[in-house]
């Protein structure tokens, strides 16, 4: 069998339905699913009142401790969670499915396809968007992790200034049991994390609304006239502080990226039924108590708990943000899969770590190199204040992408009116651009790091498309097949994809002299939906004197496993025996000598990334003893 499933497909097409991986012959409660939500999608924005507030009125940045600023800070949580959160992410960027499926890839499939109305420069623009929005995601992976972590456990300082020492060694040993139990898979874990969470937010109402019950008033800062009065007042410094409020929707991002997994009604149950409230309760509860108590501002979370409770507190805070992190990593690994599916990131290699559900994945490689960094930015910045900086930047920045690509979603692919569409994400840009702007006051304090980490990741995103095409480009002319097949027929050179020769096919007869009996030649075509199934993932051809062309679609969150397509096409007649097939495969080396338009430190790149990917048998599910690889030099 010939292959050539490196063969890159047409452009991303615009489509969007209500179809998802959950939706196969399995109906599972809303009510199960959200209470599953409750641990994978909120585990992040859930452990956020750990931090938000103390970054508010203690550190470098913090403003002073009157009663209007604590008035002005609450009513500025209250209405970015609304607006931002409620408003934008629950009510309607999660209408915006690909196939069932959500995130910043989800989103650039929607807006990236072959349309008439997208001209070249926007559609590359909105390309380059999600690949930005990909690098600050991989960025928040990186640092959710360790200021989660941080922050749960230096409650301990709260009980015992003697804890100090221990907090950095205590986290990162949670940090590296986290990552090294990564191999495991997170289907186990992952059924006690919505029970977790259940307790955690049950916890979080249950002491703010204690500390309510002693100052009442607080409640008055749902008036939006005291986020007014209070930027009005502070003038520069409120703006600063914007940059410590938006640590409160750290995780929203999640809400769409785990769209497939838990499904619309799920989501927006668990955010509003729970999720919702008790995050609300806890904040204003913190704010009664720096209303009562103003000694209090240095752990305002912790200051809630009661001292006999303090250790416990520490303990199910410390469950939680492992938690959180869980979902951070797993997005990452999910994240890559997609990046590979869509030609944006070179072949590594994946551990399917549960035979029953595919989206369970394990990615060595991007495992190690995720503990590195976080365990790195644990021991750089030592303190989850330091962090804090870096934190907001990513979670801003992928928010004012996220809107940008929302909105050529809704003009070009669901034809809304500029009059209906420019209002509605006006309003969402009003707060995602006022937090980027106030976080970008941050970039020496930790922002650089994220920027830093976002630029890097792009970059190596871009050059891989980049160089890919320009290889495509230099082995594109090929002898056309229905030529090869009459030449064949003349020379009869055999012991008895595209409209193309494949150039592996050719190397073959080149050295070999003869073909086999029957050759297959497999195409493997990304597709903007996230899975394919059914009849038509394959298609088969005849195209007479022994030669098979299969056709193959592949979703950006599917494995392209070979003896699957091929077992699949096998039964629209596809004469295939999987134990006396052997895989051809083109295997390219890549010299950055060549008269490309790439930039040299481009060329370099890309020839170390092409070096270091993952072996193509591996990748697509071949098995070792029959794969034969033909090799040939490229120069970009």
């Amino acid at each position: 069998m010939s292959a050539e499933p490196d063969r890159p497909g047409p452009p991303l097409a615009a489509s969007a339905g209500k179809g998802g991986r959950r939706n196969r012959g399995e109906k599972i409660p809303t009510l199960g699913l959200a209470l599953g939500a409750l641990g994978v999608v909120y585990g992040d924005i859930g452990t956020s009142p750990l931090y938000t507030i103390r970054e508010c009125f203690y550190g470098q940045h913090a403003i002073a401790l009157t009663e209007g600023n604590i008035y002005g800070v609450m009513s500025l949580v209250f209405w970015s969670l609304t607006v931002v959160v409620s408003v934008k992410y629950v009510m309607f960027i999660l209408r915006a499915d690909n196939h069932g499926e959500g995130g910043i890839f989800a989103l650039l499939g929607l807006v990236s396809g072959d349309r008439k109305d997208f001209s070249p420069r926007l559609r590359s623009s909105a390309v380059f968007a999600g690949i930005l929005g990909a690098g600050l995601l991989y960025g928040d992976g990186i640092i959710t992790p360790a200021i989660s972590v941080l922050s749960a456990v230096e409650g301990l300082e709260v009980a015992t200034k003697a804890a100090t020492p221990f907090v950095l060694p205590l986290s990162c040993a949670v940090l590296l049991m986290l990552f090294l139990f990564q191999h495991r898979g997170t289907g186990q874990i992952g059924r006690a994390f919505g029970a977790v969470m259940v307790v955690w937010f049950g916890t979080l109402s249950a002491l703010g609304l204690r500390s309510i019950l002693g100052e009442p008033h607080i409640l008055l800062a749902i008036n939006p006239a005291y986020a007014f009065s209070f930027l009005r007042e502070n003038h520069l410094h409120a703006f600063v502080v914007f940059g410590s409020v938006v640590l409160c929707l750290t995780g929203g991002e999640a809400l769409y990226a785990d769209l497939g997994h838990f499904g619309r009604k799920a989501i927006r149950l668990s955010w509003l039924g729970m999720a919702f409230p008790a995050l609300l309760l806890n904040y204003f509860g913190q704010g009664a108590l720096l209303l009562s108590s103003p000694g209090m501002n240095e752990n305002p979370f912790y200051g809630l708990v009661p001292r006999d409770l303090l250790y416990p507190m520490v303990g199910l805070s410390t469950l939680a943000t492992v938690i959180a992190s869980q979902a951070l990593i797993s997005g990452v690994f999910s994240l890559t899969q997609q990046a590979m599916e869509l030609g944006l990131c070179p072949r590594l290699s994946i551990v399917h770590t549960s035979p029953a559900v595919p989206g369970q994945i394990y990615l060595p490689g991007v495992n190690y190199a995720l503990m590195a960094a976080c365990v790195g930015v644990a021991i750089g910045f030592r303190q989850s204040s330091g962090l804090a900086g870096a934190y907001g930047i990513a979670v801003t920045a992928t928010m004012t992408i996220t809107s940008v690509l929302f909105f050529l979603v809704i003009t070009h692919a669901w034809g809304w009116p500029k009059w209906k569409s420019i209002p509605l994400v006006g309003l969402f840009l009003l707060f995602d651009l006022a937090y980027f702007g106030a976080n970008l006051l941050k970039v020496v304090d930790g922002g650089w790091f994220t920027l830093a980490v976002a630029g890097l990741l792009s970059a190596v995103m871009a050059t891989w498309r980049k160089g890919r095409a320009e290889v495509l480009q230099r082995i594109g002319a090929r002898l056309p097949l229905d030529l090869f097949l009459s030449d064949l027929a003349r020379h009869r050179k055999r012991s008895r994809g595209s409209r193309t020769t494949s150039p592996v096919l050719l190397h073959h007869l080149k050295h070999n002299k003869l073909l086999h009996e029957n050759v297959i030649l497999l195409s493997i075509l990304p597709s903007s939906a996230p899975f394919v199934t059914g009849k038509g993932r394959a298609r088969v051809e005849f195209l007479g004197q022994g030669f098979y062309r299969v056709i193959a679609h592949n979703g950006y969150m599917q494995s392209p496993r070979v003896p699957e397509i091929l077992n699949l096409a096998r039964d629209l007649g596809l004469p295939f025996r999987e134990n006396e097939t052997t895989y051809f495969l083109g295997r390219i080396t890549v010299l950055p000598t060549g008269d490309s338009k790439m930039g040299k430190w481009r060329k370099s790149l890309f020839a170390f990334l092409a070096r270091n990917s993952a072996s193509p048998a591996a990748y697509f599910g071949l098995p070792a003893n029959q794969v034969v690889e033909l090799g040939a030099q490229i120069q970009v």
